[in-house]
């Protein structure tokens, strides 16, 4: 009776346990709940085997909760029945080597998936990334394209401008008593340049205190001037034109051509501005690279110095007419109020008795105690508007040169061709 009881019980509990198993097979590969994969986790499986008492107690024990298989409707395979068949220890080593392959099998495929899903956003990122940067290529090549046609047509219209401008050349040497120079006008209503001696008016030379012009436009359009209180404070250092040793304001600074008032207002006015400004006119060379104007071997004193002084500024007389022109004429970007301030300090008042106002800079260089550049630039208003004009003198050994001189040339020229 003993013995029935055991192997009634044995095969009980191996059936139960094969049935079991079973059902943590499915539920491991294919229970889902609410969409996501679960593990069915168990604490373990605990198998009981006691001889002494001549017969073998099986229990299955499922922390959390038991799993009946009659309530599921699954039965275990012969197979899985064959497995628990083998007995005991066995069949705990047998469970606890598939438990971990099921567990090993989901962590792979999770894994896949993962793996999958990572490369998958990657690779959309890098073809999002190659459609931004083709995008981008494109962009460039039609901005390029575009300023490339822009740049074409930029030609064009300075070709077609260049046509449309008349250059005639004069023989002014009447006006100019025999010194060595140049002369060009420039009718703007009739856009014709009339030049004298064309070597010489191409010719890029110092500015000199022609320069006073641009420094003072500059300082004006950009507040750095205040007209109503432009006074400044002489050092006391006495200079060889007297009436440089004084306090002195801007427009009788740009009258007495002050070289010392206008260095500082250069300085103030700063490299990169300075250099904004004659980039925008077209400034000769546009050099200030010798800011101090330690090239001007003629003066070593730094208050009267500057790279507009026989340095690294150069400017033609024919560049000189159209600096004028892009200050004065119709299609200036400048105020009204600087250009009315520089035309108040500009005007000739001893061109005798005309309708014909004149106003210009003069500038002179020296080397070697020798005048080697003399200029009278500047423009004159007329009825069919303005004339812009620049006289040149060069070195002379034999006759005197000056400022002065260049400017009663231009007067006589201008009033003579008008």
């Amino acid at each position: 009776m003993q013995r029935l009881l055991e192997n009634s019980f044995e095969r009980l509990c191996v059936q139960y346990l094969a049935e079991t198993a079973a059902v943590r097979k499915y539920l491991l590969w294919n229970q889902e709940w609410n969409g996501e994969r679960r593990k069915i986790e168990r604490k373990g499986w605990i198998v009981m085997y006691h001889k002494g008492l001549g017969m073998k107690v099986m229990a299955c024990a499922i922390a959390g909760g038991l799993i009946f298989s009659g309530c599921l409707g699954i039965s275990g395979t012969e197979k899985e029945k064959g497995i628990y068949e083998e007995g005991g220890e066995d069949v705990c080593e047998k469970i606890s080597e598939e438990r971990k392959v099921s567990e090993a099998g989901v962590e792979e495929e999770r894994d896949t998936e993962k793996g999958n899903g990572e490369k998958e956003e990657k690779g959309n990122g890098e073809e999002a990334e190659t459609e931004e940067g083709v995008r981008e290529t494109e962009i460039k090549k039609e901005e390029g394209k575009r300023n490339g046609e822009e740049a074409e047509k930029g030609k064009g219209r300075e070709k077609r401008d260049e046509a449309a401008v008349k250059t005639v050349q004069k023989d002014w040497s009447g006006y100019f008593d025999g010194l060595q120079g140049a002369a060009v006008l420039y009718d703007a209503s009739k856009r014709q340049f009339s030049i004298y001696h064309e070597k010489t008016a191409l010719t890029r030379r110092s500015p000199c205190s022609t320069f006073k012009i641009v420094s003072s436009l500059a300082a004006l359009e950009n507040g750095i001037l205040d007209l109503d209180d432009s006074v400044r404070k002489w050092s006391g250092e006495v200079f060889w034109k007297e009436d440089w040793n004084r306090d002195i304001d801007f427009q009788d600074a740009f009258r007495a051509s002050c070289v010392w008032y206008f260095r500082e207002v250069t300085d103030e006015i700063g490299k990169e501005l300075m250099q904004e400004e004659l980039d925008r006119l077209s400034y000769g060379n546009c050099d200030i690279s010798d800011w101090e104007g330690r090239m001007n071997a003629n003066n070593h004193n730094r208050a009267l110095t500057g790279f507009w002084i026989e340095s690294s500024l150069l400017i033609s007389p024919k560049e000189q007419t159209e600096v004028m022109e892009r200050i004065f004429g119709r299609n200036s970007v400048y105020s009204d109020k600087t250009r009315n301030a520089l035309k108040e300090v500009m005007l000739v008042k001893d061109a005798g008795e005309t309708d014909v106002l004149i106003y210009g800079k003069t500038g002179m260089g020296m080397a070697e105690g020798i005048v080697v550049d003399a200029w009278f630039t500047g423009f004159a208003e007329t009825e069919q508007g303005n004339m812009y004009f620049c006289v040149y003198l060069g070195r002379d050994d034999e006759r005197e040169v000056s400022s002065a001189k260049a400017r009663e040339t231009a007067v006589r020229l201008v009033l003579g061709e008008l």
